[in-house]
C-alpha cells in the first residue's frame, strides 16, 4: 500500500503512453506543437516493468492516457501485458476516439475494460474548430465501435470553453436521456501552453448546471452525491444515462484524491496541477534495482501535495496537458 503523509491510499495510476496526438485541441496545445523524440519516452518494456512495480505497491486501477494513447505503436500488445499484470483489477483508457473504429474490439479482447472518449461538441463545424484537425464522424464511429465491443460504460468527456462550446452543454446533456452513457462536463484547468485562454474562458460547473436545468429539468444526485472518480454525478428525470461534472477549479475534490500520474517520459507526477515530479526513467536506465525504484516511488507518494494552488494563483506551467495525460 502506498500512503501519502495525509493518510490517503494512493492506488490509481494514470499512465501516459505518449505525448503525441493526432488532434490539436485549442485548450490543450498549439497547432505547431513539437513532441518529444520517441527515444526520450518510456519504451514498452519500461512501461511494463514500471506498471508491475506500481502494482506490487498496491496500485490496482490503471488508466492509459496520452497525448492520444491509440497512436502508440503496439498499443494492443501493450494493453494485453498491462491487463495481465498481477494486482491490476481495473484497466481503462482515455482517448479522442479517432482510431477506435478499428481498435475498439482488439483492445477489448486484449483486456481493456472501459473507455472515456473526449467529445466537446455534437456540432461537426465546432468540433473541427476546437480540435483544428478532427472529424466528428470518425469520433462518433469510434464511440459506436466501443459500445459494440463492450468497452462500457461509455463515458464522454467534454471540456467546456467559453466562446467555443458552452452552447453545447444542453445538447450533450440531452444524450443521457436516451443513451446509457455518462456525459461528463469538465471545467477547463489553467496550466502549461494555453494558460491565458484557460484562465479567461472557464465555464463553471454551477453555470453548466443552470443551463441544463433551465432546458431539461432538475438534476438529481446519484449515489447520494458520492464522487464517481473525479465526477459528481447526476441524473435527469426518467433519463437512462448520467451526467457528471468534474469541477477541479470551482469545487476541488483533493481530499478524495487517490491518483498519481506517470508521464510518457517516465516522471511520477504527484498532482495534475502541481509541477512537482519524481524521475523514474533516468534511474531505471542507469541501472537502478527494483528495490531502488520501489523506494523512490514510496518516497515520492509520501510527499504528494494535499491539493492544487489555483485559488492562490499557483499555476503549473512546466507541461502542457498532452505531456501529462490529464
Amino acid at each position: 500500500m502506498a500512503l501519502d503523509r495525509f493518510g490517503r491510499n494512493i492506488h490509481y495510476l494514470r499512465i501516459s503512453l505518449t505525448d503525441h496526438c493526432n488532434l490539436r485541441c485549442v485548450y490543450c496545445m498549439p497547432e505547431d506543437m513539437t513532441f518529444r523524440p520517441n527515444a526520450e519516452l518510456m519504451q514498452d518494456d519500461e512501461v511494463i516493468l514500471l506498471t508491475r512495480l506500481f502494482a506490487s505497491l498496491g496500485f490496482d486501477k490503471i488508466r492509459l492516457t496520452g497525448g492520444e494513447p491509440t497512436v502508440r505503436a503496439n498499443i494492443v500488445d501493450l494493453v494485453r501485458e498491462i491487463a495481465s499484470t498481477p494486482g491490476v483489477r481495473s484497466l481503462s483508457m482515455t482517448t479522442n476516439g479517432i482510431l477506435l473504429e478499428k481498435l475498439a474490439r482488439p483492445l477489448k479482447e486484449a483486456g481493456l475494460q472501459r473507455v472515456n472518449i473526449s467529445l466537446d461538441t455534437l456540432n461537426p463545424i465546432r468540433f473541427k474548430a476546437i480540435t483544428r484537425w478532427g472529424s466528428f464522424d470518425k469520433v462518433w464511429a469510434g464511440i459506436m465501435a466501443a459500445e459494440q465491443a463492450g468497452l462500457q460504460p461509455i463515458k464522454l468527456n467534454a471540456v467546456i470553453v467559453r466562446g467555443f462550446n458552452e452552447e453545447d452543454v444542453v445538447p450533450m446533456a440531452r444524450l443521457s436521456c436516451t443513451l446509457p452513457w455518462q456525459i461528463r462536463f469538465i471545467e477547463m484547468m489553467p496550466f502549461g501552453g494555453a494558460t491565458e485562454l484557460q484562465r479567461q474562458q472557464v465555464v463553471t460547473t454551477q453555470e453548466m448546471i443552470r443551463r441544463i436545468e433551465a432546458e431539461l429539468g432538475p438534476l438529481h444526485p446519484v449515489n447520494n452525491g458520492k464522487l464517481d472518480g473525479e465526477a459528481r454525478v447526476f441524473r435527469l428525470p426518467d433519463a437512462v444515462g448520467e451526467i457528471g461534472f468534474i469541477a477541479s477549479v470551482s469545487m476541488p475534490f483533493c481530499a478524495a484524491c487517490t491518483r498519481a500520474r506517470l508521464t510518457a517520459d517516465g516522471k511520477l507526477r504527484l498532482c495534475l496541477l502541481r509541477e512537482k515530479e519524481v524521475d523514474l526513467l533516468t534511474p531505471l536506465r542507469q541501472g537502478a534495482t527494483l528495490e531502488d525504484l520501489r523506494q523512490i516511488i514510496i518516497n515520492g507518494i509520501w510527499h504528494k501535495p494535499w491539493g492544487h494552488g489555483l485559488a492562490e494563483g499557483d499555476f503549473a506551467t512546466n507541461r502542457t496537458m498532452s505531456e501529462i495525460g490529464g
